[in-house]
């Protein structure tokens, strides 16, 4: 590394880390609302509210962290040259498959605000646990570097 990517390397990683720490958040919490959100009858000022609730959580948190993590993480990589490295390779597999949980995410954010959701409590409980396996495998892969 250059002298310049030294120095702001440890800032890029503690954003990196931030951005990844917000990213999960709104990730575990939005499936949540989902499950609560089946719960109340379309139209009525809770169904209304959980809505609103989602679409802010989207919006202002999970979309624009996950732009920075993206950003930051490309840029740590070329920063560090890791792109062959095989956990690296893997963990950005990984990573590929949670931007496409969020992708799913901000479909049946937009289901439920047309009123169109088919998906029961079960399918979100369920489907609430998927960032959660994504971000421990990813988290080991980053640090044990296993192979």
């Amino acid at each position: 590394m250059s002298e310049t990517l030294l120095a702001f390397y440890p800032w890029l990683k503690a954003f990196h880390i931030i951005a990844v720490i917000a990213w999960m958040a709104g990730m575990l919490y939005l499936p949540r609302l989902f499950v609560y959100h089946c719960e109340t009858a379309v139209g009525t000022p809770e169904y209304e509210r959980f809505k609103l609730m989602e679409r802010k959580l989207m919006r202002v948190i999970i979309n624009p962290s996950m732009a920075a993590v993206w950003v930051l993480g490309l840029t740590l990589a070329h920063t560090l040259n890791a792109w062959w490295q095989p956990w690296f390779v893997l963990k950005l597999l990984l990573v590929l498959v949670l931007s496409a949980v969020h992708g799913m995410f901000s479909r049946w954010r937009r289901d439920f605000e047309n009123g169109t959701n088919t998906k029961t409590q079960r399918f979100f409980r369920i489907v609430n646990e998927v960032p959660a396996v994504l971000m421990v495998l990813i988290v080991i892969l980053v640090v044990v570097k296993p192979f």
